[in-house]
């Protein structure tokens, strides 16, 4: 969602949002969280729910939005490899590393700041807390932002090529599998993939108006499916049916963004691999990019294969 136009709540197309809203995006995107490159969190599977205690799993996940398009495994499998999550935090290392993500003084000192919520006054590197945040910056500021380039980042971690694949491995051993769509889901993210560069409209239904509106495609596209949704993001996200948070997303899922969950003001259709199609404002075309999830605009995403009122 381009943080300057959104989805009129009550209205049929996206629209150029209030000043207030407006306001708030603008500090949202300075702040780094509406930036291009977010990316869908994955959910914990069951190896991780097993082995990470909750707290910290909580922490990781918290902690990954300090670097846009930063999976939470790839935090947790570092700390899995440093301290077994916090389960030896009296550990030094022969380098003089300490704490549970293993900081050396030096290097912890320029990633600490801004001590995040819930970390000691002044940061620590023995606290899982500013240790778990000075991490997500550290593999930043060397290459996981939007993943541009995650093995470099893992790599300055700590300078061993078996390190970074041992990483990587229990990464992917801790997120759950992505599920593969349906048919319905399928199809509505195909018709989507054919609309590609087509003109946005305010109030668009389609080629035969000049073009969509954020929900005028999403419309459409299940419409090509066989199912029928409303026309409106806000009406699309209440009808549901509403996916828990940190539910895996499937290629065919509604990612909705607002203020809250009773002013909607946009709508995107999930692809797979981080990636959404919308049609985001006027000037723009039908486009394919970030899904954006971790913005703070997120409010939920839905499911409309799940419904049974096929036509």
């Amino acid at each position: 969602m381009n943080s300057l136009f959104a989805k009129a709540a009550g209205g049929i197309g996206c629209a150029v949002i209030a000043l207030p809203l407006l306001a708030a995006l603008t500090i949202a995107a300075l702040l780094g969280s509406v930036t291009p490159g977010g990316s869908v969190p994955a959910a914990p599977s069951k190896h991780a729910s097993a082995d990470i205690p909750a707290p910290m799993l909580s922490l990781y996940q918290r902690a990954a939005s300090e670097c846009p398009g930063l999976s939470w495994t790839i935090l947790a499998a570092i700390g899995k490899v440093e301290s077994d999550h916090g389960r030896h935090p009296t550990m030094v290392s022969s380098a003089g590393a300490v704490g549970p993500m293993q900081f050396l003084p030096s290097t912890f000192s320029a990633y600490a700041h801004p001590a995040p919520p819930g970390g000691k006054r002044p940061p620590t590197p023995w606290d899982r807390v500013d240790a778990v945040y000075a991490a997500a910056r550290l593999l930043c500021a060397n290459g996981a932002r939007n993943s541009r380039d995650l093995r470099h980042a893992i790599w300055a971690y700590n300078h061993s090529a078996a390190y970074v694949n041992q990483v990587l491995k229990i990464a992917g051993q801790y997120a759950a599998a992505a599920p593969a769509p349906d048919r319905p889901a399928a199809a509505a993210v195909a018709f989507a993939r054919r609309q590609l560069g087509t003109p946005y409209v305010w109030g668009g239904d389609g080629p035969a108006e000049g073009g969509f509106d954020c929900s005028g495609l999403t419309q459409a596209a299940y419409r090509a499916a066989g199912i029928r949704i409303p026309r409106v993001a806000q009406a699309q996200y209440d009808a549901g049916p509403r996916l828990p948070k940190n539910t895996q997303l499937a290629p065919g899922d509604l990612l909705f963004f607002g203020t809250g969950p009773g002013h909607i003001t946009h709508v995107a259709l999930y692809t797979g691999n981080g990636n959404a199609i919308d049609a985001p404002h006027p000037g723009a075309v039908v486009r394919i990019g970030p899904a954006r999830t971790n913005s703070p605009t997120f409010q939920g995403a839905t499911r409309p294969a799940a419904h049974r009122g096929h036509r």
